[in-house]
């Protein structure tokens, strides 16, 4: 009898050390692109030092200084940021990438919290639903970020989230003049792959669209090889933003363009005055920042970044790149280069060559 209980207590001992080993591998080998609600009970986690120093795997911008073993943005990093803008902006060769009319497009992008007086510009791949979650509780319509349901998030008549192009002019101007604004940027080419790899490889939220409407629109225009039966391919998707009369194809897609527009097209950078802009790459440090500079990080905090979700890859992005043309790279640059000079991101290696 002793040995049957023996028997039974080793047998209880190997399962849970099996589910241990599971949940660890499962936590190890999440795509870093899919940041969902799933994801979001992972804990911040410091990055350390070393591994911004492994060649190929991840980047962050120079901002960034080293602080024992956790990377630390300054807060005079912040008036950078903005002096920077605006220099960009002062520039007549660039004129055309970084200024842009603050037309209704633009004011849809701009969500709005009265009761804080606060405006965040939509930047779509960018961890933007977590900021609009943070948003829906500082309105009132939710009491706590985890009791929001995934499905009202994005809802704009249920989520309390109005937008700044419901307002009259006169209270569009005032709250642009007085309220705190800001928005969240990431590099342009990894936005860009995560929006096409969201859209058309996963498509999580079920939005048949993408790939049944925009996709077959782009392959007929863009594919080169008419005999190639597969989906769209990331080499389609570039050839199209890169052509610069890639816009007769924009208003047939409506606002699902939204996803890789550039940042100038959204919010308007060298137009409005925003207060602070983060950085994906370092959001560890900005969404904290941003919170308390807008008065309210005693109300609200910024969901769990998993770990290594913010961390910019460059083997990634040069392998979606790897057999595009450079001619067809080089078209796609020079649409968003008003993005990678207005928020200091490097022009990728593959094209200095």
């Amino acid at each position: 009898m002793h040995h049957q209980w023996l028997l039974l207590a080793a047998c209880f001992w190997v399962i849970f050390m099996f589910m241990v080993a599971s949940r660890f591998i499962t936590l190890t080998f999440k795509d870093p692109d899919v940041y969902s609600a799933k994801q979001e009970l992972l804990f911040l986690t410091a990055v350390p030092e070393d591994a911004a120093r492994s060649p190929g795997e991840t980047h962050f911008p120079e901002e960034l200084k080293p602080t024992g073993k956790k990377m630390l943005v300054q807060p005079l990093v912040y008036m950078q940021r903005l002096e920077l803008i605006r220099n960009v902006c002062r520039e007549e060769a660039l004129r055309s990438l970084s200024h842009t009319a603050v037309s209704k497009f633009v004011l849809d992008r701009i969500f709005v919290c009265d009761k804080h007086k606060i405006l965040f510009c939509q930047t779509p791949k960018v961890g933007n639903t977590q900021w609009k979650k943070v948003l829906i509780v500082l309105n009132g319509a939710f009491p706590s970020i985890e009791e929001i349901p995934e499905n009202v998030v994005h809802d704009h008549e249920k989520n309390g989230l109005p937008r700044l192009s419901s307002f009259s002019d006169a209270e569009i101007q005032q709250r642009l003049k007085t309220y705190f604004k800001f928005f969240i940027v990431r590099d342009p080419f990894e936005r860009l792959i995560s929006a096409f790899k969201d859209k058309f490889v996963h498509n999580p939220r079920f939005e048949p669209w993408y790939r049944h409407e925009i996709a077959p629109g782009i392959i007929r225009k863009y594919r080169r090889n008419r005999t190639e039966t597969r989906g769209i391919q990331f080499e389609d998707f570039v050839r199209y933003l890169g052509d610069p009369n890639h816009r007769w194809l924009d208003l047939q897609f409506g606002d699902h363009i939204i996803h890789w527009v550039t940042y100038v097209e959204l919010c308007a950078p060298c137009e409005i005055r925003y207060s602070v802009i983060g950085h994906h790459e370092t959001l560890e440090e900005d969404a904290p920042y941003i919170l308390k500079e807008a008065g309210i990080d005693h109300l609200v905090s910024y969901p769990p970044i998993p770990p290594g979700i913010t961390a910019y890859n460059r083997t990634k992005v040069e392998h979606y790149f790897l057999g595009i043309g450079k001619r067809d790279i080089r078209r796609l640059y020079a649409r968003f280069e008003g993005d990678f000079k207005l928020f200091g991101y490097q022009k990728p290696d593959f094209l200095l060559n």
